[in-house]
C-alpha cells in the first residue's frame, strides 16, 4: 500500500524529478493507494497519462472522463484531479510529470508553453490512440519511461527531443486556447475552501465557515461543491475525515474511539457508521486488515 502525500492546499508533495531533470515518469497502480484511489490533488507540473492496463475514471475540475487501455490524458498545471479504477480492472497507468519550464527551451516558453498553462478552457485533453497526434504523444511517454529506466549515454538529450515532439503534437491538435479571469477566480476560491477544511477538519465546521473561506454565499458555496466535486460541503468534510482516519488507523495504535475524536467526530457510533458506508468495512476491520 502506498500513501499519497498532499499538503493543506491539496498540492501533491511528491517531488516530480530525477536527480538531473525536473520531471518524473513512473507506473501507478490505483488500488495500491492507501485510499484505494488517487485522491483529489493538484501540482505545478503538467501531466501526461497513458493507461497500460484496465480502465479508470479521472475527475478533473468539473468533468469526469473514462480512460481505457491504450488511451491517455494531458492534465494541465494547477488543475484539481483524482482517479478511480473502474470495475476492479486493476488499472495501471504510466504517469509523466514535467515542469512547464522544462518542456521547451526557455526562449520558447512565453510563446509556446505559457498560453497553454494559463488557458482556462484547457484543464485536460483526452488522448485518443486512434488520433495520429495523440498516438505520437502516447508512444513518446513510453519511450521517455524506458530512457529514464535504462539511462543510456546522453539519455537526457533524447528525453528533451521526445518532450519537444510531445509538445509539438499537442499544439498540432488545433485546440483553441481561451483565458477567462472569472474561471481562474472560481478555481482559486475552490482551493481556498478546501484548504480551510483541511486546516480545521478536527474541529466543529459549519457551512458558513466554508463559504466565508471562499468569499461566497452559502448557496453559491454549495453550487461550487456540487459542480466541481459532486457533493455537498459538509459531506466533503465527513469524507475527508474518513480519509484521514484511514491513515491513522493504519499507522498508529490508537483505538477506534481515539481516532474518531482525533479527526473531528464527536460520536464513535456515527464515525463507525460513516466509515462503513464509505469503506465497506468497519474501522476495526480496516485496522486489522491493514
Amino acid at each position: 500500500m502506498k500513501s499519497f502525500q498532499i499538503d493543506q492546499n491539496l498540492k501533491e508533495m511528491t517531488q516530480h524529478r530525477t536527480v538531473d531533470l525536473p520531471m518524473a515518469c513512473y507506473e501507478t497502480t490505483i488500488h495500491q493507494n492507501i485510499h484505494g484511489y488517487i485522491p483529489l490533488h493538484w501540482h505545478d507540473e503538467i501531466q501526461f497519462v497513458r493507461i497500460i492496463r484496465g480502465e479508470a475514471i479521472f475527475k478533473i475540475n468539473e468533468e469526469s472522463i473514462v480512460v481505457g487501455e491504450g488511451d491517455g490524458l494531458y492534465i494541465n498545471s494547477g488543475c484539481l484531479h483524482m482517479a478511480e479504477e473502474i470495475n476492479q480492472s486493476n488499472c495501471v497507468y504510466v504517469c509523466l510529470n514535467v515542469s512547464p519550464y522544462f518542456v521547451l527551451h526557455s526562449e520558447f516558453y512565453n510563446n509556446y508553453v505559457y498560453p497553454y498553462i494559463r488557458a482556462t478552457n484547457l484543464p485536460y485533453l483526452f488522448l485518443d490512440s486512434n488520433d495520429f497526434w495523440a498516438r505520437n504523444i502516447l508512444d513518446a511517454i513510453l519511450k521517455i519511461k524506458k530512457l529514464i529506466e535504462r539511462k543510456p549515454t546522453l539519455f537526457e538529450l533524447d528525453i528533451t527531443v521526445h518532450l519537444t515532439f510531445i509538445w509539438q503534437n499537442l499544439m498540432n491538435n488545433g485546440f483553441k486556447l481561451e483565458h477567462n479571469p472569472v474561471e481562474m477566480q472560481k478555481d482559486q476560491r475552490m482551493k481556498q475552501m478546501l484548504n480551510w477544511i483541511h486546516q480545521h477538519y478536527t474541529g466543529k465546521i459549519l457551512l458558513d465557515d466554508i463559504a466565508k473561506a471562499g468569499q461566497l454565499s452559502r448557496s453559491e458555496c454549495c453550487r461550487y461543491f456540487k459542480r466541481i466535486l459532486n457533493t455537498t460541503p459538509l459531506n466533503y468534510v465527513t469524507n475527508y475525515r474518513i480519509q484521514k482516519s484511514s491513515v491513522f488507523l493504519k499507522q498508529t495504535d490508537a483505538s477506534v474511539t481515539e481516532v474518531a475524536y482525533q479527526v473531528g467526530f464527536n460520536s464513535t457510533s456515527y464515525f463507525i457508521d460513516k466509515f462503513k458506508k464509505l469503506m465497506d468495512m468497519t474501522p476495526l476491520e480496516y485496522k486489522r486488515l491493514k
